[in-house]
């Protein structure tokens, strides 16, 4: 069975506001709590993407940080901030489903249906 990883909109905000308030260098941690919660594949891999982005830019901005900044790494900074914070706050969580949706509960059958085109309007 797959296991599904809900989050409210207040929770979502927050891991959002983690990553884009440490300036992206906690922008790992919201994946990689999703990554050992749920434990897709596909966790592991935004995980493991996010945690490179850490590991090449960190060094790129320490080797660079002689002139006045460099344009593309604020660039690939600010990219990846606003790929995260998108992740986070829509694509990353399970939606909510209502109790009466989950898996395992029994749905109602379908009942008659209220009137017929056809014959006396009083069922006969």
């Amino acid at each position: 069975m797959e296991k599904r990883l809900e989050a409210g909109w207040f929770q979502r905000v927050a891991w959002s506001v983690l990553a884009c308030g440490s300036l992206g260098l906690l922008i790992w941690v919201p994946f990689l709590y999703v990554a050992f919660r749920r434990g897709r594949v596909s966790d592991w891999g935004a995980f493991a993407a996010f945690a490179l982005y850490e590991i090449v830019t960190l060094p790129w901005a320490i080797i660079t940080s002689s002139g006045p900044g460099d344009p593309i790494l604020g660039a690939v900074a600010v990219l990846c901030l606003l790929t995260a914070t998108g992740l986070l706050l829509f694509a990353l969580f399970d939606p909510h489903r209502p109790a009466s949706l989950a898996y395992g509960t029994p749905q109602p059958a379908p009942g008659p249906p209220y009137g017929s085109p056809y014959g006396s309007p009083y069922g006969r």
